[in-house]
């Protein structure tokens, strides 16, 4: 799909697959406004990491309003003449509440998230980062955010599963999966620009993009 048709793009992925980052480089390519998560306007998230038991419904429930009301704001744009491009999509709230919140909890939860979804806009294509639990850890230790420092790696890497499980069945739009491993589409233009390749081949469906290896320039 031509990126000159794409008018509102979400990326998505795990905690440290550079989602925002990629986000960011695609809104200055297409002359785009973005719509980025606001992680550290959630009061409650450092005091989820350090005891999540306590504190996992209040820093879901927090992400779950902000994530719609900030999505529910994109139906005042005018789409056709405007694009947007996102750093999360909907639907991860409820990948992250299936890993934190408890039955009782969850049940709650599913009610409020049932009803705010029909409000939510589709977008025209979801790029999912796919990254080894190994290099999502590496980055997030690298960019040495203080409330990710009592992230576990077993956290993360359960975490992993989840999205990979999700993605693997997802439907709703044009889905480009892209192994991030061997790519540093933040410092090798070269890698951005086979992303941009890409997205532009992209049609329908679920389309997978795993790179190798190389000499970057």
């Amino acid at each position: 799909m031509s990126l000159d048709n794409l008018h509102y793009i979400a990326v998505e992925g795990v905690i440290g697959a550079g989602k925002t980052s990629l986000a960011d480089k695609l809104a200055k390519t297409l002359g785009a406004a973005t719509v980025l998560e606001e992680f550290e306007q959630n009061p409650f998230l450092e005091e989820f990491y350090n005891d999540p038991q306590r504190y996992a419904f209040q820093t879901q429930v927090f992400f779950l309003i902000s994530r719609f009301q900030q999505l529910q704001d994109l139906r005042q744009i005018d789409m056709f003449h405007n694009k947007v491009v996102s750093d999360y999509i909907f639907e991860k709230d409820r990948i992250f509440a299936t890993l934190n919140l408890t039955a009782k909890e969850m049940k709650l939860y599913d009610g409020i998230a049932r009803l705010m979804e029909k409000e939510i806009p589709v977008p025209d294509m979801v790029i999912y980062l796919q990254a080894s639990t190994p290099h999502l850890m590496d980055n997030i230790r690298k960019r040495g955010r203080s409330y990710e420092k009592q992230i576990k790696y077993e956290y993360i890497d359960a975490l992993n599963e989840l999205y990979n499980k999700f993605f693997f069945h997802y439907n709703k739009t044009p889905l480009l999966v892209i192994s991030t491993d061997e790519l540093d589409f933040v410092h090798s233009e070269k890698d951005y620009r086979d992303i941009l390749t890409e997205i532009d081949n992209h049609t329908a469906g679920t389309r997978y993009y795993i790179p190798q290896k190389t000499d970057r320039k």
